[in-house]
């Protein structure tokens, strides 16, 4: 079962943090179609604008400005909130890299200020966005929770602080959090544009407009790349989690496992496009190689991942043939 039969109390009121971003705005929406209320917080920072454009006339929804790193923010935020579905962060490994300071006030600090405020609103459930990043340089294959390597980046670093907390916050306090350990998402309103693009929107936007991509490396680099209506599933769920099953983390893919250069000759394939790759440097703190074992959440969380890569791309690629504005390399 995925989550379109959940079910939740009347009324009940989701507070998405980071709610006009990529993963965030999916959540709303799919929030707002079960019903319930939804209130997004986000200071555009990196979330935009036209990815909630279509939730404003729904009366159980409601737009709220403002910055995490505020603790009066969070609070008010939180008031009366039954669940928080806490998704803002500044993501990328290599602009982490360059600004080890803003992450460690966005990423650590928002983060405690929203437990803080969820703990002080007597939030039911606490569901926050980790990171495979977490990994490190571990080498074993697949990737389990407990088995965690030297992390590799200030990003990486963050999401691990998370988790302690989330942790902390759960034995110390009584808050039920819940940290979900996002394999490379990818889907529907994922930018494709900017220095820290993810890959496969990337790819799919430049071939497209017949542009040649470069791919990081060899391309024999492998993800468990994971489609957002997995992440959606692991979200909800995790809001109807046991409370025994908090303070924890939980690794959330599809258990897959796809190599970068074999993605991008699908995607060449399914596009109708003949352009070779330009191959350039690898970036620094990237893992070579990432595949989840989804065990765990399927036991915890009743996890149980619908989409396959396959499916997930296929949309994918449906999507942004229709949303996306060619030529000139506009969006």
């Amino acid at each position: 079962m995925g989550y379109k039969d959940l079910k939740f109390a009347e009324g009940s009121i989701f507070l998405v943090t980071g709610g006009a971003g990529f993963i965030g705005s999916n959540l709303c929406g799919a929030i707002l179609a079960m019903g319930c209320k939804v209130r997004c917080l986000d200071d555009f920072s990196t979330g935009k604008r036209e990815n909630i454009a279509g939730f404003s006339g729904d009366d159980n929804f409601t737009l709220m400005e403002g910055d995490i790193r505020s603790l009066d923010v969070c609070l008010t935020a939180c008031e009366g909130a039954d669940y928080v579905l806490h998704q803002a962060a500044w993501g990328s490994v290599p602009r982490s890299i360059k600004m080890p300071l803003l992450y460690e006030e966005i990423n650590i600090r928002g983060t405690l200020n929203m437990m803080e405020a969820a703990l002080g609103s007597g939030v039911k459930k606490f569901v926050y966005a980790s990171s495979s990043s977490v990994y490190g340089d571990h080498p074993a294959l697949p990737k389990k929770e407990g088995q965690e390597g030297k992390l590799l980046s200030p990003y990486a670093v963050t999401k691990r602080v998370n988790e302690e907390y989330g942790r902390l916050y759960k034995e110390l306090y009584g808050l039920d959090t819940y940290g979900l350990r996002y394999f490379n998402v990818f889907g529907r309103r994922q930018d494709p544009d900017g220095a820290y693009a993810a890959v496969i929107p990337k790819f799919i936007k430049q071939l497209l407009n017949d542009e040649q991509p470069t791919i990081n490396g060899d391309g024999r680099q492998s993800r468990d790349f994971t489609y957002i209506e997995n992440v959606i599933e692991a979200n909800l769920k995790a809001c109807l989690a046991t409370s025994e099953a908090a303070g924890e983390s939980y690794n959330i893919a599809y258990g897959g496992r796809e190599y970068l250069i074999d993605i991008y000759h699908e995607l060449c394939k399914a596009l109708g496009k003949d352009v070779e790759p330009i191959f350039g440097p690898e970036r620094a703190g990237d893992i070579k190689h990432s595949n989840a074992d989804i065990s765990k959440a399927r036991e915890l969380l009743g996890y149980e991942p619908e989409w396959s890569f396959e499916r997930g791309i296929e949309e994918a690629i449906g999507w942004y043939r229709e949303n996306l504005f060619l030529g000139n390399g506009k969006q």
